[in-house]
């Protein structure tokens, strides 16, 4: 994300520092100007392509395998509207580990019953009538009846805590990729998103403004 970040323009801010004059200003960087995929692109689904993380791949390691160019990791997060990667990323199985543990105390009670849910049943005819995957009691009975049979059963399977925190790491490996072809409009846009436009007091340059209020962020 190096050439990201180089590209994210600077403020010219009022210096904090304790021996700082009321004259002294810092340059920083401008964090709030933040990269996104225009609107159009997210309302035309045929511009992405779906993508399995694998194992502990980060968004740079993806934005390589995809794109050639591991700089790109921010669109990568922007196709995918993922903010927090601590949160939103799948985690790499020593930090699983680690998150597992904290979370449940124990390796035996990783391995306790989190929850049940249903599995399929399917009629003598082939249609499903019950879903898989419905969260139930350990008790639930289904009842059914047709023209052809009727029975009672208890289509129940117990889900583990391990089991449970497994499926939602495996949600989130499953991702969207911009086409490589719509790459150009992203960084167009990132170039649009990332200048300062003349006509405030506070513009310096394309990439820099001065000034010690809000309206700096904008």
């Amino acid at each position: 994300m190096s050439n990201y970040f180089n590209k994210v323009p600077n403020l010219d801010y009022v210096s904090r520092l304790p021996d700082a004059n009321i004259s002294d200003y810092i340059a920083v960087k401008n964090l709030f100007k933040k990269a996104k995929l225009r609107e159009d692109l997210f309302q035309d689904l045929t511009a992405f392509t779906k993508w399995k993380i694998q194992g502990d791949d980060r968004p740079d390691n993806v934005a390589f395998k995809a794109y050639g160019d591991s700089d790109l990791d921010w669109v990568i997060l922007s196709s995918n509207n993922i903010v927090n990667i601590q949160t939103e990323w799948p985690l790499t199985q020593y930090n699983f580990d680690q998150f597992l543990l904290d979370k449940y105390g124990t390796y035996e009670k990783i391995n306790d019953t989190h929850h049940h849910e249903t599995i399929e049943i399917k009629n003598s005819t082939g249609v499903r009538i019950l879903k898989a995957g419905l969260r139930v009691p350990s008790d639930f009975d289904f009842k059914y009846s047709d023209n052809n049979s009727a029975f009672t059963t208890n289509p129940v399977k117990e889900v583990t805590n391990l089991e449970y925190e497994n499926s939602i790491q495996d949600q989130r490996r499953n991702i969207w990729i911009l086409k490589a072809r719509y790459l150009n409009v992203a960084l167009d846009d990132l170039e649009k998103i990332m200048t300062y436009k003349k006509g405030s007091s506070q513009y310096v340059t394309e990439s820099l403004k001065r000034g010690d209020n809000i309206r700096l962020f904008q």
